[in-house]
């Protein structure tokens, strides 16, 4: 018969070998956004709705930030994230950011140019969703899509 102590020390010594349940760290992402944008927010709402860790700074040189990590202008749109090395232009979907982080393409990161209506961040009740596509851009100048939203 097995008394109390060692059932709980068969049961602690099973735990310690056994591989962890802890949940797994929040990827974390820095989002850079003019102080009287509103969309940007919702953005950043968006991302942290969808387990990222976000933390948001006010840039009133975004043009600067954007040259900085090598955005295109063409594919400029009113925000930019950084997460493990990646720029992340616009209103790119969470579940994007998470395939790119997955697959870790050799490029500078993914755009969204412009607002597209009902993409993240761009919601409009009532309004059909805009179509748009999700560039991975590299530093070679190459651009390809990545995804296809809306429409």
């Amino acid at each position: 018969m097995i008394d109390r102590r060692s059932m709980l020390l068969a049961t602690a010594a099973v735990l310690a070998v056994a591989p962890s349940c802890a949940a797994p760290a929040k990827a974390a992402i820095k989002v850079y956004k003019d102080p009287s944008c509103g969309c940007c927010t919702a953005w950043a709402d968006h991302l942290t709705e969808n387990g990222f860790a976000v933390t948001v700074e006010e840039d009133t040189d975004m043009a600067a930030l954007k040259a900085k990590l090598g955005v295109p202008d063409d594919l400029g749109s009113c925000h930019t994230g950084v997460i493990a090395g990646y720029a992340i232009e616009g209103h790119v979907p969470a579940e994007d950011i998470k395939r790119l982080l997955a697959q870790k393409p050799s490029a500078i990161g993914l755009a969204v140019p412009a607002m597209p209506i009902n993409s993240p961040g761009m919601e409009v009740p009532g309004e059909p969703d805009e179509p748009y596509t999700v560039w991975l851009f590299a530093a070679d100048g190459t651009r390809t899509a990545f995804a296809q939203h809306g429409g």
